[in-house]
């Protein structure tokens, strides 16, 4: 059964997408079945995995509207193991048509319990902003894992995102919890990245990953041609940084289980 995880932050620009993407195709590429969803209007995850979702394209919108069965929603990407559910602009009319559905909050999350048994990870791509649509992928959550870019201000909201969770746990998802810290953009020359990742580990302790996620041009480059940064150059430091957070998340939970 799969596990499920939200990759959020409210704060924008801290490299949600990028995590999305090559942590699930990096699972995917160990041998694991993943779905990565896409739950951002903006729709960069699937434009990231060279999936168009034009017109007439099904996508997270049709299911959580209610006029598609989210089986028909699910897309193969060219990399093996690797699904999507795709998105694009239309996602943002979901937020408005939700608001008079019974339950609106849980639509996500009863439409990826029937995908649970088809894959061993779902990773959700959720959009910088605490809507309905960030609150249905938290509430279908097990677990949340949360960039924080190693630049001035990347503390700045971490208050509202566990008041966030806080509130998510007490209405609608007890267990959920953060499974992970992941630090991204960093950059060993400078004392300010330096500073940033020792007050994130000060603050957040264990829940750091131990993978810490550079400042790479690869990264940055990769989604213009469509492919996930292990695919386009994995002799990169990016590329080698994703892998490795890969391996340990999975190493991490073999760890719990036993």
């Amino acid at each position: 059964m799969a596990k499920i995880y939200c990759v959020f932050n409210q704060k924008g620009g801290v490299g949600k997408t990028a995590t999305t993407t090559n942590l699930g195709a990096g699972i995917a590429k160990l041998g694991k079945k993943v779905l990565v969803v896409d739950a951002d209007s903006q729709g960069n995850l699937t434009t990231g995995l060279n999936i168009k979702a034009d017109r007439g394209v099904h996508t997270l919108y049709d299911v959580l509207c209610g006029q598609l069965d989210v089986q028909r929603a699910v897309f193969p990407t060219a990399y093996t193991n690797l699904m999507l559910i795709p998105a694009n602009a239309r996602l943002a009319g979901a937020e408005i048509e939700l608001v008079g559905v019974p339950q609106r909050e849980l639509v996500l999350k009863k439409n990826l319990s029937s995908l649970r048994d088809s894959f061993d990870y779902i990773f959700i791509d959720c959009p910088p902003s605490l809507g309905l649509i960030s609150i249905n992928s938290l509430a279908a959550s097990d677990g949340i894992i949360v960039p924080i870019q190693c630049e001035y201000y990347a503390l700045e909201g971490v208050s509202n995102l566990i008041n966030t969770i806080n509130l998510v746990k007490r209405g609608l998802n007890p267990s959920l919890d953060i499974v992970g810290i992941v630090l991204t953009m960093y950059d060993s020359r400078t004392n300010l990245s330096l500073q940033v990742a020792a007050e994130v580990k000060r603050y957040f302790r264990e829940k750091v990953f131990n993978t810490i996620i550079p400042r790479n041009v690869k990264i940055a480059e990769s989604p213009s041609f469509g492919k996930p940064v292990i695919y386009y150059d994995e002799s990169s430091s990016g590329a080698k940084a994703y892998m490795s957070l890969a391996q340990e998340l999975l190493e991490g939970e073999h760890a719990y289980e036993t």
